[in-house]
């Protein structure tokens, strides 16, 4: 086995940490690329209008970015302007219960 090739690239070596070494369905491609992964307890996904990016937060964090300065419009697309956890901007993003 070539420790350099795809195999090095697309799967977690034996030594990496438990959250990466998980049984189920391994999606594969634009699944792979465009997906947050599968759901976990405790966990929402927050979604940014503005770098498009879809990140994975647990509830506490999620809260105190909420109870920090944030602004909420129920009647928008993304109704929250919070700081992004992936461009770390206040942005306007949405935060979903089921991602």
């Amino acid at each position: 086995m070539d420790p350099t090739g795809k195999h090095a690239l697309f799967s977690a070596p034996v030594q990496a940490a438990r959250d990466q070494l998980g049984p189920g369905n391994q999606k594969e491609g634009r699944a792979a690329l465009y997906s947050s992964g599968p759901r976990q307890v405790g966990t929402v996904v927050v979604a940014c209008s503005s770098c498009l990016a879809r990140t994975r937060v647990s509830l506490i964090d999620v809260g105190v970015r909420l109870l920090s300065i944030s602004v909420w419009l129920p009647a928008r697309r993304h109704p929250h302007w919070m700081r992004c956890p992936a461009c770390h901007r206040h942005q306007w993003c949405a935060i979903d219960w089921n991602g």
